[in-house]
């Protein structure tokens, strides 16, 4: 803080000093209010508190106001109240909601005699508080606990009828002498020092806008969403996006097109690259890895998402959420070394560029080299740096602009290969390919987002991505194998491929009130077209040397020219345009009755023009997809929950006429209990399910190598996930999921078979704890275990992938500004089955002992 203000500060004689309080850690306690007062130290006006979220709840007095500061810094209130409307700045702070709205909160009507309450960025440095009283000015009582700062809020009214509350709370500037406020004068700018003590809650999120696309917290959400939040990902050293999502309960990793691209499967279901998002956005199909350096957050929606998302599979969807500019300086280095050559560096960046704040800019950069324990001449060779800008151009509009340049350079690995019932007793860095089989992506992203923000209630939002890659490929593709001999056929092959997306969503949010119930309303429509072509080639059959699995030699003749790979296969033009027109109505019907109401109608038009047979094929669909779900909270830290949600996704198979099949169609029955413990500091769900998925494509028994629709597959499962805070330094976040996923209809003689990679039982468990005081403090370990069950490798169940169970661990240290960490993963050089891509020959093994150090440095 600059000695200006300390000046101010002392010369007014208004200087509170809080006590450390952690009555309401435990759960059904009450938080004590701050009556001690002693002079202290003022705050540095200069280091900005970010408060990451904004709770309203009811009490038994009023209402009262948290605000979650994940910083456990100082923060100041000013006060400006006048007539009716309380009113608080606080200058050394600003609002940043993880729900993605950074700007602004408001609550219309949460009790009576409170009119409204709008938590807003004032300006670049400040947030205020406003609450307006039906009939005057609150009474307002501030509390310290280790969730932030809590503001008690007691009508006027009320504080009529008991003019003595049960509890004395602290006095702002200009208030009266006994309990309450008087009515200050507008006039008055009397800085008061709050210490906000609670400690750091970064395994726990309370809010996501992927269930909903809005700012709703998770516990009103009729429908189980998973948040690995960045905390996380830096603890465990998340490089990969499926190290992140292996710590929520019903994700595991599914086909990567020979271990190049992120796959997962989502309560049975796989999404063939389909159910990823970026900020909302779908990821066209042929990218590689999605980057996780510049990621804030991870959010998981299980169950059908196409009702705000469209043509999904309805196992759910993985949303990452990227950085944004922040409002204060922050320089930040990382440099991270491990076996197998690794080495990888990054660079996040962020700075206002004028003055007031309101134009500001970050920049994400890495570069990766690697080596890997496969018996591959190839590196993995990555860079991708990202730089955002975002403008507030006024108090009501804002607008971000984006853009992405990713190139990745990778072997091309098949991996094991099954014989049998199960996998190759060979060993698990052996190469079925050739050494320098390699593929390369180049990904160009641009991107904007535009809000406006009508009044507190209404607000439009319009977003565009333009997405684009082009893969390449080379490889020796493993096709038929001689299980006596061991001897491997192959065929050398090439995919040369261009994708690219355009989409436009364009939302409009209102809040307002019909009688006793309150609706946040969302209306939207999203537009895309994406495009694909591509060319598969080969070099003719018998020309292409085979390989004994167990006894391999490589190299046998040089690698054919591009140009010797003259059988072309595929030569192929896709166009996809979709149009999307949704409604969602989210209803509080009292203060613990929600109701969710949503549908969706889609129209889907497809064309793809094969160039061999010079032949054009077209589908139309069209789909509706309601959801419907409510929440019922009996105390407030439970959530009871149901919901009933459709999905669909455009069936490519072809009937005997030609046509083109009807769309899967999918339906989910889901339950749950969501339960927010130790201030929300700990988030547990408990949820059961149902989804089926019909229209299934499957063999006509009348006409063989055609299709009809009669296929059916079913997911039943119970999953539970806790994530938090357990004790002050003590993070945990585990997950256990059961999963019963199989076909139930098919012409195929597959009825009966468990759906590939999809395990009966997972389960992992991550902890970490930091030492918070004494000479070691920010000294701290992890631990984790990570269990996959025995999983079906193809849909045919012709062979079976072990169960496992892998440790993590990791030790650290932090301190002001800088870190360092080890993290140790498969500690015990475990040899297990990462994921197949549902066929025989493409077998991924996971890692062995890896040990990764990381330097970091912030500025």
């Amino acid at each position: 803080m600059s000695h200006r203000l300390q000046r101010l500060v002392l010369t007014t004689g208004i200087v509170w000093g809080l006590m450390i309080h952690t009555a309401r850690a435990q759960e059904g306690q009450t938080p004590t209010p701050i009556q001690n007062i002693s002079q202290s130290s003022v705050p540095n006006a200069q280091l900005q508190i970010q408060v990451t979220g904004v709770k309203v709840n009811p009490t038994d007095k009023g209402v009262e106001v948290i605000l979650q500061t994940s910083q456990g810094e100082q923060l100041q209130i000013t006060n400006r109240s006048a007539e009716n409307n309380f009113i608080a700045d606080i200058p050394n702070a600003q609002l940043r909601l993880l729900s993605g709205n950074a700007f602004t909160f408001s609550s219309q009507n949460p009790v009576e005699g409170i009119t409204e309450i709008k938590v807003t960025n004032f300006d670049a440095n400040t947030i205020r508080v406003t609450v307006t009283g039906k009939t005057g000015l609150p009474t307002v009582e501030l509390f310290d606990t280790d969730e932030g700062l809590i503001l008690g809020f007691i009508p006027a009214a009320t504080a009529m009828q008991n003019p003595t509350p049960p509890t004395a709370p602290l006095p702002l500037p200009r208030g009266g002498e006994g309990e309450g406020l008087e009515e200050p004068s507008a006039q008055q700018d009397e800085p008061i020092e709050l210490v906000v003590t609670g400690e750091q809650d970064t395994y726990t999120v309370i809010d996501a806008t992927t269930a909903t696309r809005t700012n709703t917290p998770l516990r009103d959400i009729p429908q189980s969403i998973q948040v690995v939040p960045e905390q996380v990902l830096q603890d465990q050293k998340v490089i990969r996006l499926d190290e992140a999502v292996r710590n929520v309960s019903g994700v595991v990793p599914d086909g990567s097109f020979a271990n190049t691209r992120d796959g997962f499967n989502i309560r049975g279901f796989s999404g063939f690259f389909r159910n990823i998002l970026q900020d909302g956005f779908g990821i066209t199909n042929v990218g590689g890895f999605n980057e996780t350096a510049n990621l804030e957050r991870v959010e998981v929606l299980k169950g059908p998402a196409s009702v705000l998302y469209g043509n999904l599979e309805p196992g759910g969807v993985i949303n990452l959420v990227t950085k944004k500019p922040l409002f204060e300086p922050f320089y930040s280095a990382e440099v991270e070394i491990g076996n197998y050559s690794f080495y990888r560096g990054a660079l996040d960046i962020s700075d206002p560029l004028n003055p007031d704040k309101t134009l500001r800019y970050r920049l994400n950069t890495v570069y990766q080299n690697s080596g890997s324990f496969r018996d591959f001449d190839q590196r993995i060779q990555r860079t991708f740096i990202t730089p955002v800008v975002s403008w507030q151009i006024g108090k009501q509009t804002d607008l971000t602009l984006g853009f992405s340049y990713l190139n990745d350079e990778r072997p091309f690995d098949r991996g094991l290969i099954a014989i049998g019932n199960g996998v190759a007793d060979i060993p698990y860095h052996r190469l079925l390919g050739e050494p320098d089989d390699v593929i390369r992506l180049e990904e160009v992203n641009a991107n904007y987002q535009l809000e406006h923000r009508f009044n507190e209630n209404w607000k439009l939002r319009n977003a565009f991505r333009f997405l684009s890659t082009d893969t390449f490929d080379y490889r020796a593709e493993p096709v038929i194998l001689d299980e006596e001999t061991g001897e491997l056929q192959r065929n050398f092959r090439s995919n040369d491929d261009i994708a690219k997306r355009y989409g436009m969503q364009t939302d409009l949010t209102g809040k307002f009130k019909t009688g006793f119930v309150e609706h946040t309303l969302l209306f939207g429509v999203d537009l895309s077209r994406t495009t694909f072509e591509g060319t598969q080639k080969r070099l003719p059959a018998g020309l292409t040397p085979s390989i004994n699995i167990f006894n391999p030699v490589y190299n046998q003749i040089p690698r054919p020219n591009l140009s010797e790979l003259t059988n072309v296969v595929r030569d192929n033009n896709n166009s996809t345009n979709l149009l999307g027109i949704f409604l969602q109505d989210q209803m509080a019907l009292t203060n613990n009755l929600k109701l969710v109401v949503g549908g969706r109608f889609d129209i889907v038009d497809q064309e793809s023009k094969n160039n061999l047979s010079n032949t054009t094929s077209n589908q139309y669909d069209e789909a509706f997809t309601p959801r419907v779900g409510m929440v019922y909270q009996p105390i407030q830290e439970i959530s009871l929950y149901a919901s009933y949600s459709q999905s669909f996704q455009p069936n490519f198979a072809t009937r005997f006429d030609g046509s083109f099949l009807e769309p899967e169609r999918g339906q989910q029955y889901e339950v749950g209990i969501r339960g927010e413990f130790l201030n929300s500091k700990l988030v547990t769900n408990i949820a059961a399910y149902e989804i089926t998925k019909s229209n299934v494509a499957t063999t006509d028994l009348a006409n063989p190598g055609f299709s009809v629709a009669v296929g059916e597959q079913r997911s039943r499962g119970i999953e539970f996930d806790v994530a938090g805070e357990i004790l002050p330094g003590w993070n945990i976040i585990a997950s256990y999921a059961y999963t019963d996923a199989k076909v139930t209809k098919s012409n195929a003689g597959l009825e009966g078979n468990r759906l590939s990679n999809v395990p009966y039982n997972a389960a992992s468990l991550w902890t970490t704890y930091e030492i918070q005081t004494g000479n070691l403090q920010g000294l701290g370990f992890g631990v984790g275990v990570f269990f996959v069950g025995e999983r079906e490798g193809d849909l045919e169940n012709t062979f079976q992938v072990p169960s496992y169970v892998r440790t993590d661990a990791s030790i650290f240290f932090r301190t002001d500004n800088w870190r360092a960490a080890l993290n140790f993963k498969n500690l015990f050089d475990v040899q297990y089955i990462r994921t197949t891509d549902s066929f025989r020959s493409a077998i991924i093994p996971g890692e062995p002992f890896t040990v990764i150090g990381t330097v970091a440095v912030e500025f």
